[in-house]
């Protein structure tokens, strides 16, 4: 359920701003999609996992923090995450 290094590496290497950027909130927003994509796919199949189900919800949660961080900020790279990810509508 959890990222390999080099799918983390690759999500990391296409959100970056600089070469060393590793934390920024679009970053974060990316690595969050990427595992809640994967443990999506794994509550389809093991619909009685509650406490991954509690993970799930805790990262969408913090998803949908960092995200209305990034529009209420820096709105011009909130639209460009939101369309690179496919995230809304």
């Amino acid at each position: 359920m959890s990222l390999t290094k080099q799918k983390k590496e690759k999500v990391i290497k296409s959100f970056q701003r600089v070469e060393t950027d590793t934390g920024s909130a679009e970053v974060q927003v990316a690595l969050l999609s990427e595992s809640i994509l994967a443990l999506t796919d794994h509550l389809k199949i093991h619909k009685k996992d509650s406490h991954s189900r509690r993970g799930l919800l805790q990262m969408v949660g913090k998803r949908r923090k960092l995200l209305h961080y990034l529009k209420s900020k820096k709105a011009t790279i909130y639209q460009d995450l939101v369309k690179k990810l496919k995230l809304k509508g």
